[in-house]
């Protein structure tokens, strides 16, 4: 077990939080970020004077590539539940999309499964030109764990969300932001500097002011607990069925999980029936 920090944290003021994230080649989610995540979001609600937090990636290639499908889910599946007396696979998103910072994904590169699920926890979702979004579970044979069927039916409605899930295919930048999986796209090389700009303008508001103002917008868009519980149930009983071994393996071959393969192209790869 790696005790290495995905989640490196710069505290650029007491009101503004950097995090990166890094977990090898392509930046695979996996049980040890799982925990790490838990803590970070646990270290976000207790900062009194934490305002906004934009999330990135060491890697321009993977912003967060996917679920390790090579994880022990031995492990996965005894974890304890979070607070929210969910699986903290799921209890990590539910409890990062109610933190009382506003959180940024500044996204470069690849954002697929949990990577989707991951930036789709977060308030907004800024995209550089190169990155790629998509929820590829279905072509694998499962069902998505992180509830981006309810994150995605609130925020593109509910025929983009089938597109999406069901479809199963990858969403270039343009492509997410035109349906609002992502805020907006900005011109190759602008991406850093323009989220830490519009970060720092939220830093410096004032933290209850834009809190209960998130709050406010929240209510309106809320996804209930009981739509993740049944999604990460859902992949729990979806997930590695020995009928779609074929398909998992063939995109093993292929080079999935690897830099220079399946991994560039993955919405066409879960669709190659050969």
């Amino acid at each position: 077990m790696s005790t290495d920090a995905q989640f490196q944290v710069d505290e650029v003021e007491p009101s503004y939080w950097r995090v990166t994230f890094t977990n090898g080649d392509i930046n695979l989610y996996d049980p040890d970020g799982i925990e790490q995540l838990a803590d970070l979001v646990t270290r976000i609600e207790q900062a009194p004077d934490l305002t906004v937090v934009v999330f990135q990636s060491s890697n321009p290639d993977f912003f967060m590539a996917h679920w390790d499908l090579k994880s022990d889910m031995a492990r996965v599946t005894a974890m304890q539940p979070g607070p929210t007396g969910l699986h903290p696979y799921a209890d990590n998103f539910i409890r990062l999309s109610r933190v009382p910072a506003v959180t940024i994904s500044a996204i470069n590169g690849r954002a697929r499964g949990a990577g989707s699920e991951f930036v789709l926890a977060t308030d907004i979702r800024f995209a550089g030109p190169q990155a790629i979004l998509g929820q590829f579970e279905v072509g694998t044979g499962s069902v998505p764990g992180g509830n981006p069927m309810g994150r995605l039916t609130r925020l593109v409605g509910r025929g983009r969300a089938m597109e999406i899930i069901l479809g199963a295919d990858d969403f270039t930048a343009d492509q997410a932001a035109a349906y609002g999986y992502v805020n907006r796209v900005l011109p190759a090389g602008e991406l850093d500097d323009f989220v830490d700009s519009f970060a720092r303008r939220i830093a410096g508001f004032d933290k209850v002011a834009v809190s209960q103002a998130k709050a406010l917008l929240d209510a309106g868009a809320q996804v209930p607990d009981e739509e993740s519980a049944a999604s990460i149930a859902t992949f729990f009983r979806t997930a590695g069925r020995p009928e779609n071994a074929g398909r998992v393996r063939r995109l093993f071959e292929r080079g999935l999980q690897r830099p220079d393969g399946a991994e560039l192209d993955l919405g066409r790869q879960v669709a190659e029936r050969a």
